[in-house]
């Protein structure tokens, strides 16, 4: 190696743009890396700092009536309708994380023997002024650190894993050094915790609901092959699997059985309001001068509430008819969850804090492929964080705060978006959204649903955290959400009914060549950047099939309309089809 470093090479070692030293100088990372196989197993006593980084958080996908304790971010609540502004980004302390001195070795104490290979390969490619050893180096980096990240996931569900292994794990910051200043007190300034209540997690926070069994494991292609328990031991926990499936999968179904009861209870409720003032109008009688205690006769407004009061009273049998139907539905949906809790609470499926290493290694794999899959086959997939390659801005990105900001904005516009429709109701289900450090330009849909839960259980998306557009970025998944589950919704015709159906005919009449749903992806993020302002950028016949089947919010396409005769005219075909009974 050579005694005198570039100064460019050297600033990244040693301090960053005349920031406090955050990393330790070349000659003693490789001092450091020697004594790592003796730290082997030692651990770090850092996690303390973490606080209550994860709430106590039990079983799986629930409905609130039929558990006691706090809601979790695996329990989907129907009665919501909306993000909630959240009071703030960032915190206002930052974090000393990243002052640290012995960050970097923490980093890479106690972990495989690929630790010491991604320290060797990193002070290489630190320190080369070869351009071709040094794009050699990064591709080995990158071999090697999926490899040390593939022994660090099954730590994060333990307390004890020091922050600077999460951090490494959640941001892929392993060198402090790399940091510009600023970039450095942003980092630092980042919610460590989810104060949110939303189920945007990132990639540490991710793994430890896998381990702890409080998620599934991601969909795969590939067919697991049924083979029989090894001992003991393995039939129970295999049984506890199957038991946990059976609860997610009834949950579903009384979640929306309840939410099915409220909306006809509520129904009921508005119906004899209505009632009870129309009747209290009818016996309201004027007072007769002179011929007290006699009351005049019935006026004309009240003969004409009879019709009115005799059309309310059809309304309530025909409700009452469908509450009993409904109350039924629930009760029998509530005994068999309660059943399977039952029997989930005796084989201690909740009550134990379980670390399931074989969920781990395997949503690993996944994870792997979903990491790269952000980034694309030319795209940049070198994994750990550093300034050459960092060039968002604060707001642009893809923390969960940011990220629940862009989805509270892309809702606002497209009010159906997580809607999932059942029995004619609509289920607001937010998915899960896991946050990757990675420098890809795409977020992406892994799952649009649970395939044991297609009710309640939400889906899952992938959203890149060092994206050129963070909003580009989350609305590509959100689009790539959205055509799935169409085309679950519609199965077998997705080619002829449906936002899928009116779409394929569309591509089909104009004979375009490619990817289906790309071609929707593209513009759906015309329709939510430019039509929604009230550029026109789609073609006549796609800008219909979105605003059927997407439709702005009542208040937004006022405003459209306003603004073009082409909004006008859409707006003026909703009129004809609700005259019609056909919207």
């Amino acid at each position: 190696m050579s005694d005198e470093l570039d100064p460019e090479i050297s600033a990244l070692l040693g301090s960053s743009g005349g920031a406090a030293s955050d990393a330790e100088p070349v000659e003693d990372l490789i001092e450091d890396v020697e004594t790592l196989d003796d730290d082997v197993g030692a651990g770090s006593s850092f996690g303390s700092d973490f606080g209550n980084m994860f709430g106590a958080s039990s079983g799986q996908a629930r409905p609130a009536s039929a558990s006691s304790g706090p809601r979790t971010i695996h329990d989907v609540d129907l009665s919501k309708t909306e993000f909630n502004k959240l009071e703030k980004l960032v915190n206002d302390t930052p974090s000393d994380v990243y002052d640290d001195p012995k960050y970097y070795k923490t980093c890479l104490t106690g972990e495989n023997n690929m630790a010491q290979r991604v320290h060797q390969l990193l002070t290489k490619y630190l320190t080369t002024t070869d351009p071709k050893d040094r794009s050699v180096f990064r591709q080995q980096i990158i071999t090697a650190y999926w490899e040390l990240l593939r022994g660090m996931v099954g730590k994060m569900s333990s307390m004890s894993t020091p922050l600077p292994k999460r951090m490494l794990v959640r941001y892929g910051i392993i060198l402090p050094s790399l940091f510009k200043p600023e970039n450095k007190e942003f980092f630092s300034k980042m919610i460590l915790e989810n104060v949110t209540g939303e189920p945007v997690l990132y990639v540490d926070e991710w793994f430890k609901e896998i381990a702890a069994g409080r998620m599934s494991n991601s969909a795969t292609d590939e067919a697991k092959k049924p083979r029989a328990p090894e001992n003991s031991e393995a039939a129970s926990k295999e049984e506890k699997a199957r038991l946990q499936q059976l609860k997610s999968k009834n949950s579903g179904r009384l979640q929306s059985a309840e939410n099915i009861l409220n909306i006809k209870e509520n129904e009921r409720k508005a119906i004899e309001n209505e009632l009870i003032r129309d009747i209290q109008q009818i016996c309201t009688h004027a007072a007769l001068y002179g011929m007290e205690p006699h009351t005049a006769e019935l006026n004309e407004e009240q003969r004409k509430l009879f019709p009115v009061i005799a059309d309310l009273m059809r309304r309530l049998s025909r409700n009452d008819k469908e509450f009993s139907k409904a109350f039924a539905e629930y009760k029998e949906a509530k005994g068999t969850y309660e059943s399977v809790a039952s029997k989930v609470q005796a084989a201690g499926g909740e009550d134990e804090e379980s670390n399931d290493t074989e969920a781990v290694k395997l949503e690993f794999e996944t994870y792997r492929q979903m990491a790269k899959m952000t980034v694309g086959r030319r795209g940049n997939q070198f994994p750990l964080f550093t300034r050459e390659f960092f060039h968002c801005t604060e707001n642009g990105t893809g923390m969960r705060e940011n990220v629940i900001e862009v989805l509270r904005w892309i809702e606002s516009l497209d009010p159906g978006v997580f809607v999932r429709m059942h029995k004619n109701v609509g289920n607001r289900i937010v998915p899960y959204v896991l946050l990757a450090p990675t420098y890809g330009d795409r977020g992406f849909c892994w799952e649009p649903f649970d395939r044991y839960n297609r009710v309640t259980s939400r889906g899952r998306i992938v959203v890149p955290m060092y994206p050129r557009d963070l909003k580009i970025a989350v609305l590509t998944a959100v689009a790539d959400l959205r055509w799935q589950v169409a085309k679950e919704k519609a199965s077998y015709y997705w080619m002829e009914e449906g936002l899928t159906g009116q779409y394929y005919q569309h591509v089909e009449q104009l004979k375009l060549k490619g990817d289906l749903k790309e071609f929707f992806i593209e513009d759906y993020i015309l329709w939510m950047t430019k039509e929604s302002t009230g550029v026109q950028r789609l073609d006549k016949d796609v800008r219909g099939i979105f605003w059927r089947n997407m439709p702005f919010p009542k208040e937004l396409k006022e405003d459209l309309r306003k603004r073009s005769l082409v909004y006008d005219e859409l707006c003026k075909k909703d009129l004809n089809r609700e005259m019609s009974d056909g919207y």
